[in-house]
């Protein structure tokens, strides 16, 4: 899976990239993550990716003409991947919701695209004419799409096998129709006293060593992420 990053900040993705799980899959080559900076496909000496909204308004629009030349480039370079196996994302808060069988589906491709906007928004005509999808990661309104983008891969990156735990315990969690079983976890001690003298203990069930029983209980509690 290649993850290819379009963002006028690709700093701000270093340390995340560089820790943890994202890190280990990258050096396994299970996933591959290019960041790409939009201001190299500007076109003038200034490097200038926005401009003054049309109609007038507060801030500024970023350019559709920059962003056309980098997924261009970018797609120019994989030419053996099908239309089918690679999307094109642009974040929005405009756009469809992201959920959990869409980060499913999406861990099928071979490659995502994504567009991270700044400043007042983004030129409309990337939605309508580049992007094959719109996506929003909530009612909320941030101030780039540099954090939707580290969201997106770490919820596609997981599905991936070989990324986290065993891969068949993975897919027993996943539905059917592409929902995440999710239910709750305890670890040690097996009853936590808190410096008021409360007592939050473990359910019983969880170390009784009954493999059936505590199957029974994850499924009772269990919530399917959709």
């Amino acid at each position: 899976m290649r993850f290819d990053i379009i963002t006028i900040f690709p700093n701000i993705f270093h340390s995340y990239l560089n820790e943890s799980i994202i890190k280990r899959a990258r050096e396994k080559g299970l996933i591959e993550i290019n960041l790409h900076d939009l201001r190299d496909w500007a076109g003038d000496k200034h490097r200038t990716v926005d401009d003054k909204p049309f109609g007038g308004g507060r801030g500024m629009v970023m350019r559709v003409g920059p962003i056309y030349r980098a997924i261009e480039d970018i797609k120019r370079k994989e030419r053996r991947w099908s239309r089918a196996s690679s999307k094109v994302i642009l974040f929005s808060p405009r756009g469809k919701r992201f959920k959990q069988r869409m980060a499913v589906s999406f861990s099928e491709l071979r490659q995502i695209i994504m567009i991270c906007g700044r400043y007042e928004g983004v030129d409309e005509r990337v939605a309508r004419h580049i992007a094959d999808e719109v996506i929003s990661m909530g009612s909320y309104v941030s101030m780039g799409g540099e954090l939707p983008a580290m969201l997106l891969v770490e919820a596609v990156a997981r599905l991936i096998p070989g990324v986290i735990g065993k891969t068949n315990e993975l897919k027993e969690r996943v539905t059917k129709e592409g929902g995440f079983i999710e239910y709750p976890q305890y670890t040690r001690p097996e009853v936590f006293e808190t410096r008021r003298g409360q007592k939050w203990s473990v359910p019983k069930v969880l170390y009784s060593g009954n493999h059936k029983e505590i199957e029974i209980w994850r499924k009772k509690h269990s919530k399917i992420i959709r």
